[in-house]
């Protein structure tokens, strides 16, 4: 059987063969429709003087950071908090020069009795790079080699524990043992919470860890729990408000800027240059 080869198409640059079918964008209406336009007159620059107050809440919040402190744990909490916000960006400079100095001497926090601070550290230290063992655990075991009934009762510390073992890598056995640990001693200890402030934290905890959520989504969750605790910093808490707010208006005006786009109709359908 003879086949027949396609006959040669010689075109010169810029030319399109007769009969060539033009490409159409005609893409299929988005779902969202005319929803994101409405933003274009919700999502306003800031004025004059929210922006001033926002960078002036912005310089307290680096001062913080920056001043010195009693002790490692007190400017542990507070750059967690400052992460954990959504607003750590701002300040990495400050925070990594920060937790160098606490890394260099973290023997110190580690002999903490206290398994919150302990747990803490280690989470922070391994999240910004830092090779912190996991061996500052061992001593809340007991001599059976299994964690200690004593840390059933605390809440706060387990809740620590457990987002640190999200961290863990390949053979930490011990981080493999407190996440079954925490894990089922936080679910036990929920119906008991029904008053206390913790509870939502402990909730979305064990659905969502800190270190398997998306930044920004995780912020505005702890937005509202920094919020109900007692010890929050006002000023941190303003500043990280602020700063979503400012963003969010950023993300609407950018919708609306795309929505915008894909409702103008391409009067003159494009070519493609053939050589």
């Amino acid at each position: 059987m003879e086949i027949n080869s396609s006959p040669t198409l010689t075109l010169t640059h810029g030319q399109v063969p007769k009969g060539t079918p033009h490409r159409s964008a005609n893409f299929h209406p988005s779902v969202w429709g005319d929803y994101f336009l409405t933003y274009a007159s919700v999502a306003m620059e800031p004025d004059v003087k929210t922006e001033q107050r926002i960078e002036q809440l912005k310089e307290k919040v680096r001062e913080m950071i920056v001043a010195s402190a009693d002790k490692p744990s007190q400017k542990l909490s507070l750059i967690d908090a400052i992460q954990r916000l959504g607003v750590g960006y701002h300040f990495e400079t400050e925070i990594e020069t920060t937790l160098q100095h606490i890394y260099e001497t973290y023997h110190g926090i580690a002999n903490d009795e206290d398994l919150y601070t302990v747990a803490l550290s280690f989470r922070v230290l391994r999240q910004q790079g830092h090779p912190v063992s996991c061996d500052v655990f061992n001593k809340f075991k007991d001599n059976e080699g299994k964690f200690k009934e004593s840390l059933i009762g605390d809440v706060r510390g387990l809740l620590s524990l457990y987002e640190a073992t999200h961290l863990r890598v390949h053979q930490e056995e011990i981080l493999d043992e407190a996440l079954e640990f925490t894990t089922t001693h936080l679910n036990s200890a929920l119906p008991n919470l029904s008053n206390n402030p913790i509870v939502a934290q402990v909730v979305h905890a064990l659905d969502q860890p800190i270190h398997l959520g998306l930044t920004r989504l995780e912020s505005r969750h702890y937005i509202s729990f920094y919020e109900k605790d007692d010890s929050h910093n006002k000023v941190l808490l303003d500043f990280a408000k602020s700063d979503f707010n400012l963003l969010q208006k950023l993300h609407q005006r950018e919708l609306s800027e795309f929505t915008s786009l894909s409702k103008k109709e391409v009067t003159q359908p494009q070519q493609l240059n053939a050589t």
